[in-house]
């Protein structure tokens, strides 16, 4: 028994690293993960406290509880449809690169007219381009939504809601954030209105800070990701019964789950609710940081699939209660919501109910769910990074994949905060050039998303074989469904949220959404094509930096000759 349950020896084990070396890769990080440390990282990442706070008022203002509460519903039945999809080529292809390697693998054994035909030769440009879009939107969650609780008194309540109008990257409010909530915090208790610089030197101490924790071994990464669930679910009781038992009057439940709110400037009712499921869609972000947990992951073709669907469900849950919770609480709509005098409705809430004291409380509740939020994206997007630089594409890729004693990725792990600091820079000068900057984190998740499920909805239908998680009958048409939604939300977010449209809050993210598709592909094309091999090229790396390349072909069993290939397939 003692054996079996031993991190480096026993049949799970041995099925992992069968299956990892099946699909090329040799077994270098350390495979120390529970299916519930797993699901923790997951969840933090999708993080209900640090993603529904800041827009909680202003997705009030666009459909009203209506398109909040019926909304975060409807997102998150759609979510569950693209994470089942993602779910189950996970299950097929359990590695650390993800979404990216997918895209290769899916098509790699297409047949047509039962002719087994292969990649067709765009396939590694387009998971190039999935590989770079799926960091993006890792990458720059740790630094966006620029003002999501503002420095009190530093700008009037209505430029903040028009600022949070024309930004497009709202989805966690994760390092960035939680430097302009403890600044506002600071504010609060002191009327001391720090700087920008000081702000920047805050944000510079958190993403250190995270650096810190991801460093350390994956074990004890996903005790701390344990942690973060139980402070997510315990902290979102705590504000719900204390805002609750503090709120001196309750809507009834025909404002809570009724009541429409159009304050956009648009006639169309339907558009209006559209605009206001982009609260709940910036939150349900994220989940497939599972995939990249992978091969750090025991039994990872049930714990990864299960840990993307588990993050979800939860998320749901626990942020439904919370929306529910807080809309009963509204006191007065133009008061608290339209024109909160702190600019953020929902501490607007906590003052004129709990008061100042619990509303620090509620406040520090909040922050620990934005560290921890912040921590699990850089844990997932360094992994990422990891298998990225493992296939050579990116910059210094020899050094990026190297692991340090503790078989976790260090260098990836600074790496990532590096650029992350370098990203945030322009907010010091600029908020619009940081915005235009990380807006397209969302699209950039998406288009991620959309690949690989197109690639097996259109062109492997017979030929992709399922792993142990599979939808049967489900799979092309839970896909279609998944595709559409993905689609739509894109184009929301390319959308105006105000009306009349203007040079000040026109949605500017298309801009550089498509400068980064062009760098990219530019990219690709004069350096990329020659380096980048996913799929098996390197099954021999030993992860410390030396890449021993078996020349064969992209996305094949590369490394594995005949009598190899068939004693893993008996294992497996």
């Amino acid at each position: 028994m003692e054996k079996a349950d031993s991190t480096h020896s026993g049949s799970t084990y041995d099925h992992d690293t069968a299956v990892l070396e099946k699909l090329g890769y040799k077994q270098s990080l350390d495979r120390s993960l529970s299916a519930f440390g797993t699901f923790g990282v997951t969840f933090s990442c999708l993080s209900v406290l640090a993603g529904l706070t800041p827009l909680y008022g202003d997705a009030l203002q666009s459909g009203g509880p209506v398109a909040v509460i019926w909304g975060w519903l409807a997102v998150s039945v759609f979510t569950l449809m693209i994470g089942l999809s993602l779910a189950e080529i996970c299950s097929a292809y359990p590695t650390t690169g993800g979404l990216y390697f997918w895209t290769i693998k899916i098509l790699e054994g297409r047949v047509i007219n039962g002719v087994r035909v292969g990649s067709p030769d765009w396939v590694p440009l387009a998971s190039w381009v999935v590989g770079y879009t799926n960091w993006l939107g890792l990458a720059p969650f740790q630094v966006e939504q620029i003002k999501p609780f503002l420095i009190y008194n530093l700008i009037s309540s209505s430029h903040f809601i028009l600022y949070l109008k024309q930004i497009t990257v709202a989805i966690a409010s994760t390092d960035l954030a939680m430097a302009q909530f403890l600044a506002s915090l600071v504010t609060m208790l002191t009327e001391y209105e720090p700087s920008t610089y000081v702000i920047f030197a805050i944000y510079l101490g958190i993403i250190i800070l995270h650096g810190i924790v991801n460093s350390l071994a994956v074990r004890l990464n996903g005790m701390f990701n344990i942690i973060s669930v139980w402070w997510h679910v315990l902290g979102t009781a705590m504000i719900v019964i204390v805002v609750i038992c503090y709120s001196p009057t309750k809507q009834s439940a025909e404002f809570v789950f009724t009541h429409w709110e159009n304050n956009t400037g648009w006639s169309s009712g339907f558009y209006v609710f559209m605009l206001g499921l982009l609260q709940s869609q910036y939150t349900m972000s994220g989940y497939d940081s599972a995939a990249h947990m992978s091969e750090e992951t025991k039994n990872a073709q049930e714990g990864g699939p299960w840990g993307i669907i588990r993050a979800i469900v939860v998320a749901f849950v626990v942020g439904w209660t919370f929306l529910i919770a807080m809309t009963f609480c509204i006191q007065d709509f133009q008061s608290q919501i339209v024109e909160p005098a702190v600019g953020i409705s929902l501490s607007q809430m906590f003052l004129d109910g709990p008061g100042q004291t619990w509303a620090i409380v509620l406040i520090l509740v909040i922050l620990g769910a934005q560290f921890f939020c912040g921590s699990a994206l850089t844990l997932a997007s360094s992994r990422m990074v990891y298998a990225f630089a493992r296939d050579g594409a990116l910059p210094l890729s020899r050094h990026l994949h190297k692991l340090n004693k503790d078989k976790s990725p260090v260098t990836a792990v600074w790496f990532n905060i590096a650029f992350c600091f370098f990203l945030g820079l322009p907010y010091i000068w600029s908020e619009t050039a940081y915005s235009a900057i990380v807006s397209v984190n969302t699209i950039a998740s998406s288009i991620s998303y959309l690949i690989p499920i197109l690639c097996r909805i259109l062109l492997a239908r017979e030929s992709f074989e399922p792993g142990p998680f599979s939808l049967g009958r489900y799979s092309i048409p839970v896909g279609v469904v998944s595709t559409f939604w993905i689609i739509v939300t894109s184009a929301l977010f390319l959308c105006p949220t105000e009306f009349p449209v203007t040079a000040e809050n026109v949605n500017y993210a298309a801009v550089p959404f498509i400068l980064v598709i062009g760098l990219c592909v530019f990219y690709y094309a004069i350096w990329g094509r020659h380096w980048f091999k996913p799929g098996g090229t390197r099954v021999n790396d030993d992860g410390d930096g030396s890449e021993m390349k078996v020349e064969d072909g992209v996305g094949s069993l590369a490394g594995i000759d005949g009598g190899d290939k068939t004693e893993i397939d008996e294992k497996v």
